[in-house]
């Protein structure tokens, strides 16, 4: 393991094997994000997104919460500072430039605003039992900017979408597993654990197999059904010229587990 660190509100990286460990740390204000933090996010996912050795990210946070959100006065009013990523990174919310590789989130305690569309544009949501999921934009005369209002949609259907975008009420983390928000629910302090297991096990796959599953799924969901059929043959291609293809039809016949490189 090797791990990087900076200032007091910092995202923090660590590297366990084939994970990317991405640690949100500003503990003393609930992990609210600044600006600062918030290019430190995209550093972070674009590292993960270009690196070839690193598979899988983990994305979760020090402290008892995940996020209360943005540190408002430091993005909005006459002391705002400059947010805006580049073009050349990924996006913290993955509207524009989506990381390839696989994203489990360990969410806790307050997961409010930018934390539910942080989560939801990863893949897979590891909850803490004690969260306190809010959706409160509207409530502070804004609205979700960060992919809510359609990722919701995706993940939960629309009557639950705009039941909690609409109430902009607090609701549980048996709640989020119900309506499909969060994948698995496990007792507080065991959400970091439980997602970095999860991770290894996906980096036990062939990456470029897991890499282009997502790829095709992101097809469907941005262009359709036929979109995605007629993407079918890019993939396979991509994967029968592997070496990763050939191992694995190797190991089988072997009868052994498989040992992938990503290439």
């Amino acid at each position: 393991m090797s791990t990087a660190t900076s200032s007091a509100e910092q995202i923090r990286t660590e590297v366990h094997g084939h994970v990317l460990k991405i640690i949100i740390d500003n503990v003393a204000k609930k992990n609210s994000f600044t600006p600062q933090m918030m290019f430190q996010m995209s550093d972070a996912l674009t590292l993960l997104d270009k690196t070839d050795e690193y598979w899988v990210g983990v994305v979760c946070a020090d402290g008892g919460d995940f996020t209360a959100g943005l540190d408002m006065p430091k993005f909005f009013g006459p002391k705002a500072e400059n947010w805006e990523l580049r073009d050349e990174t990924i996006d913290v919310f993955a509207l524009a430039n989506r990381c390839r590789k696989p994203i489990v989130t360990a969410v806790q305690g307050i997961v409010y605003t930018i934390g539910i569309e942080m989560m939801l544009a990863g893949d897979i949501v590891i909850a803490a039992d004690d969260c306190r999921f809010c959706q409160m934009e509207s409530k502070r005369g804004i609205a979700p900017f960060g992919g809510a209002h359609f990722r919701f949609l995706t993940r939960a259907g629309w009557g639950d979408a705009m039941y909690h975008l609409f109430l902009c009420d607090e609701f549980t983390s048996e709640r989020a597993y119900k309506i499909g928000l969060v994948q698995e629910v496990v007792p507080a302090g065991r959400q970091i654990e439980r997602a970095m297991q999860v991770a290894a096990t996906i980096a036990k796959n062939a990456p470029i197999g897991i890499q282009v599953t997502k790829e095709a799924a992101l097809k469907f969901i941005e262009d359709g059904e036929q979109a995605a059929v007629d993407y079918i043959p890019k993939i396979k291609d991509r994967v029968f010229n592997s070496e990763d293809f050939k191992e694995g039809i190797q190991s089988f016949v072997e009868r052994r587990a498989a040992v992938f490189r990503g290439r």
